[in-house]
């Protein structure tokens, strides 16, 4: 059973709407390049189709009736959003799940340091990748740095015209003998993925030691607003300077950084913030810290989802512990997480027959996990047929994969921490290529089908 071009079934018409969707999308990823910025835009977003914070439906006392739609905010680096259903929470809630992390490389708390006149910001990476591709390219640095007052200052260097770049550098080819040799996870270490930010002294004339140091700490003060202190209460991100752009001669593609799993987030996004009146209650996650194990306060495993769950339940009169429990196993999830796309230049990684297609529609994963599925969730065979027969009223292209060839490698995602409630989960995304490298690579008609997708699925009760 081959997938096929999802392209092929829409007119030149239709397909606007195609490119059209892939815009806004391309716009959001273009700007929201950090955990934070995304869960400021989906606030933005949400609040703009009538989403309430659910802090203030407490704090008001008030009561969640069929058809109010909220949110709530983890830290500023999660959000979840509930869309009240007609039927009773107990029925179970049909969840969209994504995140907003993705792979980067993260400043230390103790950065700043001058060597023979250049200033170097120390770092340490932050999720899967391949190390070498990080370096001698354009850089910005986003995050915030918060003061003892209390006072939060966003950073943002790099994205906004006129700003300057930074950059991670490399050996030069002629001196690289000796690197080329190592193993690609040794060819640049952790340890040399040192940002570089100043070569000017702040006075050519003084003896005194780290002049260099001294200019880029006095610039920080004068133009950002904080100091060399500031670092240790400070979360800044080294990530991929510039704009996701239009890919191929026909523009059917977009490259950018954070295709995982923003490509899957923001059509979980906006398929909530447009869904009607829902029997089953609607709920879309965006959580933090996948890329390193769903770990934290912020991350899938912490008992933010349980607890928000808890207050809607409350507000909509309907709490008891036992009902609590009985929604969370009644419930079905899409964990939205982006799969691996055929690669016709390494085509030795994939076993044809289930790999995904650039341009195939959505990927569904019955498992991920590595080598004999471990640490996978393992979706029913009666959960897939439900959504075979969902994708295929809804005319969605769907395609179905594995992350690879057997004991080639493998991944996970949150759906497992979901299915620990007794839910029916299944990993549902979009097809990626060069996945967690600085620049990826989606077909806009993926993103379209997951939105078609995500929409039907949250319509189906």
């Amino acid at each position: 059973m081959k997938s096929e071009n999802a392209w092929s079934k829409y007119s030149a018409y239709d397909k606007k709407k195609i490119f059209s969707f892939a815009s806004d999308y391309r716009k959001f990823i273009s700007e929201c390049k950090t955990e934070r910025e995304c869960v400021a835009e989906a606030v933005n977003i949400a609040e703009k189709k009538g989403y309430v914070n659910l802090e203030k439906i407490i704090k008001e006392k008030k009561k969640l009736k069929p058809g109010d739609k909220v949110y709530a905010v983890n830290m500023k680096k999660s959000i979840l959003m509930f869309n009240i259903g007609t039927a009773p929470m107990e029925e179970g809630l049909n969840i969209l799940g994504a995140h907003v992390d993705s792979p980067r490389i993260d400043i230390k708390q103790n950065p700043v340091y001058e060597d023979n006149d250049l200033v170097l910001f120390d770092t340490h990476y932050y999720g899967g990748i391949k190390k070498y591709q990080w370096v001698a390219r354009e850089m910005a640095i986003h995050g915030v740095v918060v003061l003892k007052s209390g006072k939060i200052l966003e950073v943002n260097v790099g994205d906004n015209p006129g700003d300057p770049v930074f950059c991670i550098t490399d050996i030069l080819v002629h001196l690289a003998e000796k690197q080329l040799k190592k193993s690609g996870e040794h060819v640049v270490e952790g340890e040399d993925l040192d940002l570089l930010v100043g070569s000017m002294p702040a006075a050519v004339t003084s003896k005194e030691k780290d002049q260099v140091k001294k200019n880029v700490l006095s610039i920080l003060k004068k133009k950002y607003g904080f100091e060399e202190a500031d670092f240790v209460s400070a979360e800044l991100e080294i990530v991929p300077a510039g704009e996701a752009r239009d890919c191929g001669l026909d523009e059917s593609m977009i490259m950018g950084y954070g295709h995982d799993d923003r490509v899957c987030a923001y059509p979980s996004l906006i398929a909530m913030t447009e869904s009607g009146r829902l029997k089953k209650t609607g709920v879309c996650i965006l959580v933090d810290k996948e890329e390193i194990g769903s770990v934290g306060a912020t991350g899938m495993t912490s008992r933010f989802f349980e607890n928000t769950v808890a207050e809607v339940m409350e507000r909509a009169g309907q709490y008891s512990e036992l009902k609590l429990r009985r929604v969370l196993t009644n419930s079905r999830m899409l964990s939205s997480d982006v799969s691996s796309a055929y690669d016709p230049n390494y085509p030795s990684f994939f076993e044809l027959k289930n790999t995904a297609f650039l341009g195939h529609g959505v990927v569904f994963n019955k498992f991920t996990g590595v080598r004999g599925k471990s640490g996978s969730n393992d979706a029913s065979a009666e959960y897939l047929g439900e959504l075979r027969a969902i994708m295929d009223k809804n005319k969605v292209s769907y395609q179905t994969a594995e992350l690879g060839k057997v004991d080639i490698g493998g991944g996970g995602t949150i759906a497992y921490i979901l299915a620990t409630y007794g839910m029916n989960v299944i990993d549902s995304g979009v097809a990626v290529l060069n996945m967690h490298a600085p620049m990826e690579v989606i077909s806009k008609v993926d993103v379209y089908e997951a939105y078609k997708c995500y929409k039907a699925f949250l319509a189906n009760a």
